[in-house]
This record gives C-alpha cells, sequence and structure tokens, in this order.
C-alpha cells in the first residue's frame, strides 16, 4: 500500500471533516489567470460544499467566466495532524430566491451558537440580503483527501 493511500480519508472521515471545520478556500480563476482564492463559510450538504456570497463578488464574476474551481477544506497545525480534502469541481451557481434564503437560514444556524432557527429580525435580515446575494455549490469532480495522523508519527 502507497503511502497515499494509507493517509486516504474514507468517506465517514471526509463526512466528519466537513461537518467539524468551518471555513473552506475557494479558489477560482481570475480574470488575468491568476488563482483568485478565499475563505469563506459553508454549509456540507450530502458531501457537496456549498457557501453563499455577493452576486457581483469577483469568485461569482471568475465563475460565472469559468466554472473551474478547487475548494480546500482542511486542518492542523503541525505537519503528523495536517488533514484535509481539495476537491475540484464545476460550481454551481443558484439565484433564485428561495434557494439563497433556504440556504442563508442553513449557513446562520450552523455558525451561531445555540440556535436551530431563524426568527423575526434575524429573518427579516436575511430575506433583504437574499436578493443580492448567491448561493454556490461545488458538486465533487476529483476530490484528494489527506490525514496525517494515520501515520502515526512516521513519515
Amino acid at each position: 500500500m502507497s503511502r497515499r493511500d494509507q493517509i486516504k480519508l474514507s468517506e465517514e472521515e471526509l463526512r466528519q471533516l466537513l461537518e467539524e471545520e468551518r471555513v473552506a478556500i475557494v479558489s477560482s480563476l481570475g480574470p488575468r489567470g491568476w488563482p483568485h482564492s478565499m475563505p469563506l463559510w459553508f454549509v456540507p450538504r450530502d458531501g457537496v460544499v456549498w457557501i453563499w456570497t455577493y452576486a457581483k463578488s469577483q469568485k461569482v464574476r471568475n465563475l460565472e467566466r469559468d466554472p473551474r474551481a478547487t475548494v480546500l477544506v482542511e486542518s492542523g497545525h503541525e505537519y503528523g495532524e495536517l488533514r484535509g480534502a481539495m476537491v475540484e469541481s464545476e460550481a454551481v451557481i443558484h439565484r433564485d430566491f428561495e434557494t439563497v434564503l433556504g440556504f442563508a437560514e442553513e449557513l446562520t444556524v450552523r455558525y451561531a451558537e445555540g440556535i436551530s432557527s431563524i426568527e423575526g429580525d434575524a429573518k427579516a435580515a436575511l430575506e433583504a440580503q437574499a436578493p443580492k446575494r448567491v448561493a454556490i455549490s461545488f458538486p465533487p469532480l476529483r476530490t484528494a483527501t489527506w490525514d496525517h495522523r494515520k501515520l502515526g508519527g512516521t513519515y
């Protein structure tokens, strides 16, 4: 077995990583051909990373021009603790109000402490923001994963 195979995440380990981590780095191709990488909060939905952002943002303009994106979710401080997933995807931009609002609510519940739903003023604020925003999903075409903890301190 190769070292590469030794450190791969199982489907369950990948699901757990996506549930535990809070920031995804999304890289798209900028107007000059350079990678454009941005940290974003995300929600994993059935193994697919979803984000939301302003419809006029650079990353949206990049993905409208070329939907290819790479999403990185990683953790660890020391080399032996590093684990993560890199997902190559063709991004899908969702613009309809209900999808964007529903995602905004899910994202808010994920990142706000101690709430399980969005009500009242908070819901009104999301409804006001949703027309200016898009939700973007990144269905995986190719995924690379790693968990250096599986090497038991030997490299």
